[in-house]
C-alpha cells in the first residue's frame, strides 16, 4: 500500500519473478492504477516546485541580507562612541557628538583623527595593560567637556580630547 497525502493506493501483489518489468508493465496497463501513478508523481513535482520556490526565496533573504551588510562595511568609516559602544558618533571640525549625551568641543576634528587618537590610545594602553579601559565624559566648572580614558586596574588615565 502506499500512502500520499491526498490518496491511499493498494497496488496488486506481484508474483516473484525474476523480471519485475512485467509486473509493471501489468500496473500500466489498468486506467485507474495508471491515473494514480500520474496523480502521484504530478504532486510529487508539485512539491518539488514548492521546494524550489522556498530555496529562492531564501536565497533572496540571504542576498538582501549580505547586501544590507557589505552596506554597513562601506559605512564602516563611522566611528562608535566609546562611552556607550552603541551609536556612531557624528564628527565636525568644532563638535563631537552622540546620542547618548557625549558633546565635547573640538578644534579641526576629523573622524580619522579621532579614530587615530582611539586606536593609538588604546594601544599604548594594551602594552602595559591586558585590561580594557573605561571612557567617560568629565568637566570641570568652568571647563570644557573632555574625554577621558582611565582603568581600574592599572590605575591609569588619559585625556582623549
Amino acid at each position: 500500500m502506499i500512502s500520499t497525502p491526498c490518496c491511499e493506493i493498494t497496488l496488486p501483489a506481484c508474483p516473484r519473478r525474476r523480471n519485475t518489468d512485467w509486473c509493471i508493465f501489468q500496473m500500466l496497463e489498468d486506467p485507474d492504477e495508471l491515473a494514480v501513478l500520474e496523480e502521484i508523481q504530478q504532486e510529487l513535482i508539485f512539491q518539488e516546485q514548492l521546494t524550489i520556490e522556498e530555496y529562492e526565496q531564501s536565497l533572496q533573504f540571504d542576498e538582501k541580507c549580505l547586501n544590507a551588510m557589505l552596506d554597513g562595511l562601506d559605512a564602516g568609516s563611522k566611528v562608535i562612541c566609546p562611552v556607550c559602544k552603541r551609536n556612531d558618533l557624528t564628527v565636525m571640525s568644532h563638535l563631537v557628538l552622540c546620542q547618548c549625551g557625549l558633546h565635547i568641543c573640538t578644534k579641526g576634528m576629523t573622524e580619522q583623527k579621532l579614530r587615530s587618537l582611539l586606536e593609538d590610545s588604546l594601544t599604548e594602553h594594551g602594552h602595559r595593560c591586558l585590561h580594557n579601559p573605561e571612557f567617560s565624559i568629565t568637566s570641570g566648572m568652568e571647563e570644557e567637556a573632555s574625554l577621558l580614558m582611565s582603568c581600574l586596574i592599572c590605575d591609569s588615565w588619559t585625556v582623549i580630547l
